[in-house]
């Protein structure tokens, strides 16, 4: 199977997250046909640890496959010809790496809306929330995805210890994102030396589209690392 060509699958960098948007979901997590998502038989059993949530091009999911390879990871985004990409990048890569990228997979649901209707209390270790949008406009700042309202669903559904990483490369969102996670009573922030020894924190900064974009333009990443209590 060849790989897709991401000229044919562009799309304008973000969707409105309010809009309507015809997609299934699931009434509940029990609902959720995992072994379908993930079109492979080992799933049986197996729940979903990771989440990319905006995942993009899926770069990030790449790398959590291989860093990873005993989990489960899944990407949301809401953006058709996106989320097309990714997937058939991912069946792509199966095809010619026997056995591998076999843990991973995409979603095309509104992670503002219907997280709760994929995963159960205390089920995921890590959350990504990667170049998310900023929504500059005062008015618009309910739509961004990490929000006081939103951080308290993420800590309904993240298991005790674990992890929600964001970065950005706006400094206003991320006093913002920092702000509202230094705020939550579920959330404290992970010491600088355990970050420094995260593996993941790498591909975090550098796998994505965005992430390769900033560099380019020698911009500044600002990460923000915190653990549910």
């Amino acid at each position: 199977m060849p790989h897709p060509q991401k000229k044919y699958f562009r799309q304008r960098a973000h969707a409105n997250p309010l809009s309507d948007h015809t997609y299934e979901y699931p009434l509940t997590p029990k609902d959720t046909d995992w072994k379908r998502l993930f079109a492979v038989e080992e799933f049986s059993g197996k729940k979903v640890e990771y989440v990319d949530v905006g995942c993009g091009y899926g770069g990030l999911l790449l790398k959590l496959s291989v860093l990873y390879p005993e989990s489960f990871s899944i990407g949301f985004e809401l953006r058709v010809k996106v989320s097309d990409y990714v997937r058939e990048r991912i069946l792509a890569l199966r095809e010619e790496t026997a056995g591998q990228y076999r843990n991973i997979s995409i979603v095309r649901a509104n992670a503002m809306k219907h997280l709760t209707n994929f995963f159960e209390r205390g089920q995921l270790s890590k959350m990504f929330f990667l170049f998310p949008d900023p929504h500059f406009k005062k008015e618009k700042r309910k739509w961004r995805i990490v929000s006081p309202t939103l951080l308290s669903e993420y800590a309904y559904l993240m298991r005790s210890g674990g992890k929600i990483y964001t970065i950005t490369d706006v400094p206003e969102l991320y006093e913002w994102m920092k702000q509202c996670l230094d705020e939550h009573p579920l959330f404290q922030p992970v010491s600088q030396v355990d970050i420094d020894c995260d593996p993941v924190v790498p591909f975090v900064q550098e796998a994505t589209e965005e992430g390769k974009k900033v560099a380019r333009n020698n911009g500044v990443k600002l990460l923000c690392v915190y653990t549910r209590i």
